[in-house]
């Protein structure tokens, strides 16, 4: 954690996946965000309330960053709320889970793309182009 905000400002996603408690809660922050390389995506697959909706609103309706989302803060989004039409965001439902073999699938990916590392091929979805 003492190295993400040096390293957030070299990507152009950076993905969020971490449990809920009182010290995720709004780690990504308006701090976080600014940190963020202009244009960057944010994708936040954890609980809503680690993204300060606030502070990503900002982000998103100045234009200089891009998110998905398929977990909000608050939870359900009330019909009136301004993430909905908040430019730059891909808004997707959080149902991944009850989806039959997801589990499966996601030990798949990851055993092939495993095994392609260690054929020295490169990963089919990298960002960025190196690794």
């Amino acid at each position: 954690m003492d190295e993400l905000p040096a390293l957030l400002p070299e990507f152009d996603a950076v993905v969020v996946f971490t449990p809920m408690t009182e010290e995720t809660r709004h780690l990504v922050d308006a701090k976080f965000l600014a940190a963020m390389k202009d244009n960057a995506i944010l994708v936040n697959g954890a609980r809503g309330p680690v993204v300060d909706t606030d502070a990503l609103l900002a982000e998103l309706n100045s234009g200089r960053l891009r998110a998905a989302l398929d977990v909000t803060d608050p939870e359900p989004l009330p019909a009136d709320h301004p993430l909905w039409t908040a430019p730059g965001l891909l808004l997707t439902p959080h149902v991944a889970g009850s989806c039959t073999g997801h589990v499966q699938r996601a030990y798949a990916i990851v055993a092939s793309e495993v095994a392609r590392y260690a054929a020295g091929e490169p990963p089919r979805n990298l960002v960025n182009g190196t690794y």
